[in-house]
């Protein structure tokens, strides 16, 4: 006999791309009636979606999966992790079940058979929202292009997680960004393992949005989402000749002029050693060819230090190869084996002191490249999109800042209430004014002072 009790508590773990993966899921329970509930304590089950990237994020995903045992008891997990099932159940034998990443309609059925659907159930007034359930502020989401990646790095094993490239019709991507647009998005983050692939695996199959055809291309796609008129953010771009196009679309303000391209290094052995796309001079000339183009250009990149072999030439030219290129924004990470990654039988191994130092002066050498950047912002006028709102002023993030890890606009402004003004000084002479922003209002700012990574200003009345 189905219980009325259907209360599901939700740990989602990972990257943007879990995100989504989270999202879809919340959707479909609260489709089929169930409750989401923030805490272990009023939860019938619990589901953890956990990541399996590396060695820390999957004792993260572990102890997550541990803490829900033990505060709740009735586990299951999903996401990356469940894909090497036997590493959970070893661990914690208790869960309930487990299956691997983008596995939507697995856990779902898996929730529906520990804790059966309530009988008060009612689709037509267990109503959920056009753009389904997000776990982002509601001005900004994350748009999931596709699945899976054809590349075979080898220090990564998300393709063995999550497959070969699946890209979505280019239809349902656009519709879901439609949907997220008349919710009051205002920025769209478009994610994959691999946007720039986007459409490889379909042969960039036409498809129709708002009776019209589009190519499910790159390109094709982004000229779509430039409809909109809100924020187009791409993430996870491999630098692929056919990137050139989207430049034009930054530089007529259609999409963000921002990139997000993860390079992982500058050495031409370690590149193929990673087996990467190693072709260093012509990604330099190529981010050369792009800022001329496009001037307000922000590249943000990735890069991983202490790879097996790595010389003290290799990270000497990996440091150059900062110098020159003056990427904005930037995240290192120091080699970390993974189960299962071919770079594990790699001869060479980097001691950890070693790879702490490289770090060390990775970062202290990139924090100055960032600061120049920033610093050259002080005395413009920018747009600033406004995430939240506190005591000392507005907090937000320009077109160059993705959320969570970019860097971060402080604003100062007071507001004063309109009633207050001496309505004699009204008379004499205009005064301007404008109401209180909100989070998800975009507005102007002059950039006043910047430090190693945000920018501060004041708000343009």
């Amino acid at each position: 006999m189905a219980s009325d009790s259907n209360k599901v508590g939700f740990v989602s773990l990972g990257c943007p791309k879990a995100l989504v993966d989270s999202e879809r899921i919340l959707t479909q329970l609260r489709r089929d009636g169930y409750d989401i509930v923030p805490n272990y304590s009023d939860a019938d089950i619990v589901v953890v979606n956990t990541c399996g990237f590396i060695d820390s994020a999957k004792q993260e995903s572990l102890d997550a999966i541990g803490e829900a045992i033990s505060e709740n008891g009735r586990v299951i997990v999903t996401g990356c992790l469940g894909a090497q099932a036997e590493v959970i159940t070893n661990v914690h034998p208790k869960v309930l079940g487990v299956t691997g990443p983008a596995a939507y309609e697995q856990v779902v059925n898996q929730v529906h058979h520990f804790l059966p659907q309530s009988s008060n159930h009612d689709p037509f007034t267990d109503l959920v929202p056009p753009q389904g359930i997000k776990l982002t502020p509601r001005h900004y989401a994350y748009l999931k292009i596709s699945e899976g990646c054809n590349h075979r790095c080898s220090f990564c094993i998300i393709p063995s997680m999550r497959g070969d490239l699946v890209s979505r019709p280019v239809g349902d991507v656009l519709d879901e960004a439609q949907r997220l647009a008349d919710a009051g998005v205002k920025e769209l983050l478009v994610i994959s393992q691999d946007t720039s692939a986007y459409g490889v695996d379909i042969k960039y199959k036409t498809g129709f949005w708002q009776g019209r055809p589009v190519k499910a291309s790159m390109q094709g796609l982004c000229e779509a989402l430039a409809e909109l008129g809100i924020w187009v953010r791409l993430h996870y771009v491999y630098p692929y000749p056919h990137v050139d196009k989207i430049i034009p679309l930054m530089a007529e303000g259609k999409i963000l002029p921002y990139l997000d391209i993860p390079f992982q290094h500058a050495s031409l052995p370690i590149l193929k050693a990673m087996k990467r796309p190693a072709a260093t001079e012509k990604t330099l000339d190529r981010i050369q060819q792009w800022r001329q183009a496009c001037p307000d250009l922000t590249l943000r990149s990735t890069f991983i230090v202490g790879f097996p072999g790595e010389t003290d030439a290799d990270f000497e030219e990996l440091l150059q190869f900062l110098q020159i290129a003056q990427l904005d924004r930037v995240g290192c990470f120091q080699y970390s084996p993974v189960d299962g990654a071919q770079a594990n039988a790699l001869a060479n191994q980097i001691p950890e002191q070693v790879k702490q130092q490289r770090w060390e002066q990775f970062m202290a050498t990139q924090q100055t490249i960032s600061a120049k950047r920033l610093q050259l912002k002080i005395g413009r006028e920018i747009e600033v999109l406004v995430d939240e709102i506190d005591e000392k002023g507005l907090i937000g993030r320009s077109f160059a800042d993705a959320p969570e890890i970019d860097g971060t606009v402080f604003i100062e402004h007071e507001f004063i209430d309109p009633k207050l003004i001496d309505p004699k000084l009204i008379e004499q002479k205009p005064v301007k004014h404008q109401s209180q922003p909100s989070p998800g209002d975009i507005v102007r700012v002059q950039i006043t002072a910047a430090d190693e990574y945000d920018l501060y200003g004041k708000l343009v009345l």
